[in-house]
């Protein structure tokens, strides 16, 4: 399959519109060139920092504009993060996701973030972090100390994107994964279903991610979770088969890259994960909590990876650098 970075908006529609079965065999057919379908990526996701972000994403518990019950919490000490990756570790997880709710990191805060990045690395794991914006001399210093994946999510599509965030541009956000990329760290960036947006705005959302220089190495699909006390708190369920739709196009659209089955997950039968798997899904994150909101048990997912045959992926066979999919990472929607 060509490896394409020219999608319009307009081809997105078609495969999204084509016959549910069809859609989902043309998606597996391409995730088995490119992928073990029996392997699953397992990544555990920690905050580091929770709350109090002065940001104002719609959908966003953490953003210190709306009462939902979020405390402010500071930064865990870095012993506490090491435990917490060596739990991840035991419990099966590859990766480990570090997320703390700021617009960006200090300057003081950069000793703490190389550190944990060291200690995790130490323990045989993957790191990814997730911190909101970077400049290019954060991305050097980060990549300097280890750390292996960024997340940074475009969220939406680049004409609805100021229905969901003001405090930053769409550019922000494109910059900090440029800058990423040229410090030679992974890429992770995906999106979230379920901010309001048409299929129009989700294609073109797939058509941003496919279009960038090199393809995500990790793409988060995220279901949005309806927090109380955000602006997207009643927003409309997205529909099950939609949203399959969406993980079997970014699958087509971005063969090489790991897509995430992401938030959104602790709502979705074993019957629709199932399916997203069929669709191309290929990583998933691991733990009772994704940052403040709920996620499936450990024994749960270990229940039904069993039920389907499916395994944790080694790390050794995690996806590297090539010279297509080079620069990218991993996640959820922490970043804001």
């Amino acid at each position: 399959m060509t490896i394409r970075h020219n999608w319009c908006t307009s081809e997105v529609l078609a495969l999204l519109r084509q016959p549910f079965m069809d859609l989902l065999f043309q998606a597996q057919q391409i995730h088995r060139q490119y992928h073990n379908p029996n392997h699953i990526q397992m990544s555990t996701l920690l905050s580091i920092k929770t709350g109090a972000c002065p940001e104002d994403c719609k959908y966003c518990p953490q953003s210190a504009r709306y009462k939902t019950g979020v405390e402010k919490e500071q930064l865990l000490a870095i012993e506490q993060v090491r435990q917490a990756a060596l739990n991840a570790k035991a419990q099966g997880a590859s990766r480990f996701c570090m997320g703390a709710a700021w617009r960006n990191p200090k300057s003081k805060d950069m000793p703490y973030l190389t550190e944990i990045i060291k200690e995790v690395k130490a323990l045989g794991l993957e790191t990814c972090m997730t911190l909101g914006m970077l400049n290019a001399d954060q991305s050097q210093t980060l990549a300097k100390a280890g750390l292996d994946y960024y997340n940074h999510n475009l969220d939406t599509a680049k004409e609805y994107y100021d229905q969901v965030i003001t405090t930053r541009s769409y550019q922000d956000r494109l910059d900090t994964l440029e800058n990423v990329r040229q410090a030679g760290i992974k890429v992770c960036t995906g999106g979230i279903i379920g901010l309001g947006e048409n299929e129009h705005q989700r294609a073109g959302l797939l058509a941003e991610l496919a279009n960038l220089p090199t393809h995500p190495d990790s793409v988060p699909i995220n279901r949005l979770v309806k927090c109380s006390g955000t602006p997207f708190a009643e927003n409309e369920d997205v529909d099950n088969l939609d949203f399959i739709r969406i993980i079997a196009v970014a699958r087509i659209m971005m063969p090489r890259s790991m897509v995430r089955l992401s938030a959104g997950r602790e709502k979705m039968s074993e019957e629709m994960q199932a399916l997203c798997f069929m669709a191309g899904a290929n990583s998933i994150f691991y733990g009772c909590k994704l940052l403040t909101t709920p996620n499936p048990s450990e024994n749960h997912d270990q229940q039904l990876l069993h039920k389907l045959g499916l395994t944790p992926m080694p790390m050794a066979t995690t996806p590297q650098h090539s010279q297509e999919n080079s620069g990218a990472v991993a996640m959820y929607y922490p970043d804001d």
